[in-house]
């Protein structure tokens, strides 16, 4: 389908492609990876023939439709209203359409008999060729893609310029999608998608019948998309038989015999090497030495790829004590002009090692809701409580406009200390984070956007925090870096809520998940798996449901509807076991505590000789924060075994 030939480009000295050659077969779903700036997006502008390969060969066929998704804005103009941008999605249609119109204005002259026949028969043909390529039903599937990446029904008739670039970027993405090319390339397609479209995005690109390349650090599309991955780094272009997890476990298998066999290579040097020494001043070797000396000259290292792990180092300090409850949101509602409540009446509870994940649409309020829980906004009504000796730390999503360009990042870290802090302290925490030695005085506006982020650590770190608050944290960050990332948050023994868009990090990194529903809250006791497999079941109850009331299809009768609902419930059955379980275990757990709390109060109140009275309000001490802990755990869990039932107990009603 496409195949590179001995293909070489360079820009200036730096080699992008050195002599590579590899083939993509018709229909393959093919994940691009590599460092950032190792040439990906370069290949797609080959392939496109954007830009010429200084040289060798690329081979596409000739009638193969490409879309390209470019990580930039598509050409637009602003007046053209999102519906019929991404309803022009096939190049042809256009044509056609227009065509028909024009013949369709000249039958309604004065035409002889004649010609209007041959015109009629050429209209019938074009809506014939119409209809095949899908262009009546193009304006309801544009609104069905658009709808799934996030735009509301509201939005189908506003004109392009009046959306942000990220929204513009998912107009351009429904349009691309629609046009169903031969070959899609996509680059960084969830760059600017919420974990919502994120999931749509995927289910969409697996029903996509044709050849796929995927460049992403979204490891969820890579493993649940690709089949087959293209390494691309120093020049080369290397193919892995399978998706992005499968590649990382060859790779370093393959790192692993490359190393040994340098070894040996180097064993067999040391020992030509020493051979030629002890001999050079023989006459009588002098024909084994030049001998040797070729034979070393012809030995070649062994091709060792890079270490796949993130080299600048991610270490998280301990956090300091705190109280058993971080952070407490009472009734709280916020408008930002007065009149539109982007949260209303929310309420949420967080506990000491508590992880939460924050997930929604763009324009739900997730990061309005994570600037309330750290304090820098504050609700119009209702409370925001903070947890004894609770100490936070902020990252924003614009975390690159805390960092003065001109300053270093020892100037960035010392300015965000508290108090007089050593300079050896400063250098030690900047080197926890990747900045040793030189790389403390880099300044800003040097810095990659994965070192600005590890900078921005630092600075939150000087002052260890207990209650760590992050807005799109893995933004700007190429994979290994987000795997380091998502290994310190997840062995963080402190507080954590989170927003992103990378589901993979969230899959690896909380225990519960906080789903928008604007201008409301929905919490869910679990992890992000746990979370989608939840809101599948209600899903599925509601269908369920919904086919109740329905008046019954002719072929099918009320013995195979309450089959249907029986083995419903039967799914359904386990997670909601699980959930009364949980509630049973908590309650028992409260009770067992407060009868201790009792008994410990009682020989404070009644004490005896040999009473112990700080090993006992130690205990005490200890007891008041578990009972919190478990009576804020008991009170999710409930709530959320209620909202199960909901939906179970639909099933059982005719």
């Amino acid at each position: 389908m496409i195949d590179f030939i001995d293909v070489s480009k360079s820009y200036g000295k730096r080699d992008i492609f050195d002599h590579v050659s590899f083939r993509i077969n018709k229909g393959e779903r093919v994940g691009i990876v590599g460092p950032n700036g190792s040439g990906k997006s370069t290949m797609f502008q080959l392939i496109c023939n954007e830009i010429s390969a200084d040289r060798g060969e690329i081979t596409i066929p000739k009638k193969a439709r490409i879309g390209h998704l470019h990580q930039q804005l598509d050409f637009f103009r602003d007046t053209d209203t999102l519906i019929s941008f991404a309803g022009a999605a096939d190049g042809e249609l256009p044509k056609i359409l227009e065509r028909i119109h024009q013949l369709e204005a000249e039958l309604a002259g004065s035409v002889p008999e004649k010609e209007r026949e041959a015109l009629l028969a050429e209209i019938g043909h074009l809506q014939s060729v119409y209809e095949s390529l899908g262009g009546y039903g193009m304006k309801h599937r544009a609104a069905a893609a658009l709808a799934g990446l996030g735009f509301r029904e509201s939005d189908l008739e506003k004109p392009m310029g009046a959306f942000s670039g990220g929204w513009q970027m998912r107009a351009c993405m429904a349009k691309t999608l629609l046009a169903e090319p031969d070959v899609l390339l996509l680059d960084e397609p969830s760059n600017y998608l919420d974990t919502p479209a994120v999931e749509w995005l995927q289910k969409r690109l697996r029903s996509y019948a044709g050849t796929l390349l995927l460049i992403s650090h979204d490891r969820f599309l890579l493993n649940s998309i690709t089949g087959i991955t293209l390494e691309v780094d120093n020049g080369h272009v290397t193919r892995y038989p399978g998706s992005y997890n499968y590649y990382v476990r060859e790779r370093e298998e393959r790192r692993r015999h490359a190393e040994a066999a340098q070894e040996n290579i180097d064993r067999r040097k040391e020992q030509l090497e020493r051979n030629i020494n002890r001999f050079r001043a023989k006459a009588t070797k002098a024909a084994q030495v030049q001998s040797w000396i070729k034979m070393l000259d012809r030995i070649e290292d062994a091709d060792v790829p890079g270490d796949l792990h993130f080299r600048g180092a991610i270490r998280i300090p301990d956090p300091p004590h705190s109280g058993a409850e971080t952070v407490r949101l009472e009734d709280v509602t916020f408008s930002y002009d007065g009149k539109r409540n982007i949260l209303e009446h929310v309420s949420l509870s967080i506990a000491r090692g508590d992880k939460i994940g924050i997930v929604g649409y763009n324009g739900t309020g997730k990061t309005t809701l994570l600037k309330i829980l750290a304090g820098v906004l504050a609700p119009v009504s209702g409370t925001r409580t903070l947890g004894h000796k609770v100490v936070t730390g902020y990252q924003a999503q614009e975390f690159a406009e805390l960092l003065t360009p001109e300053m270093t990042a020892f100037d960035i870290v010392k300015n965000a200390a508290p108090g007089t802090v050593p300079s050896q302290r400063i250098r030690e925490i900047l080197g926890a984070f990747g900045f040793s030695g030189e790389n403390a005085e880099k300044q800003c506006k040097v810095l990659s956007g994965g070192e600005k982020i590890r900078l921005c650590f630092a600075r939150i770190f000087v002052n260890p925090p207990n209650f760590l608050v992050l807005d799109e944290p893995t933004t700007h960050l190429d994979i290994a870096a987000r795997e380091a990332l998502q290994q310190a948050v997840r062995n963080y023994a402190g507080s954590v809520c989170i927003v992103s868009h990378d589901i993979e990090f969230l899959r690896g990194t909380v225990t519960g998940i906080v789903e928008m529903r604007s201008p409301g809250i929905r919490l869910h006791c679990g992890n992000y798996d746990y979370y989608r497999e939840r809101i599948a079941a209600e899903q599925s109850a509601e269908k369920a449901s919904g086919a109740e009331i329905r008046p019954p299809d002719a072929d099918r009768n009320a013995k195979d509807r309450r089959r249907e609902r029986a083995k419903k419930r039967q799914e359904m059955s386990g997670e909601k076991k699980r959930l009364e379980s949980e509630v049973a275990r908590l309650e028992r757990l409260i009770e067992d505590s407060e009868a201790e709390k009792a008994r410990i109060i009682e020989a404070l109140s009644s004490p005896s000789a040999d009473a112990d009275f700080g090993t006992l309000r130690k205990n005490l001490s200890a007891l008041d924060a578990a009972i919190a802990d478990a009576t804020a755990r008991w009170e999710c869990t409930a709530s959320e075994l209620e909202a199960f039932l909901e939906a179970y107990n639909a099933l059982h009603e005719e």
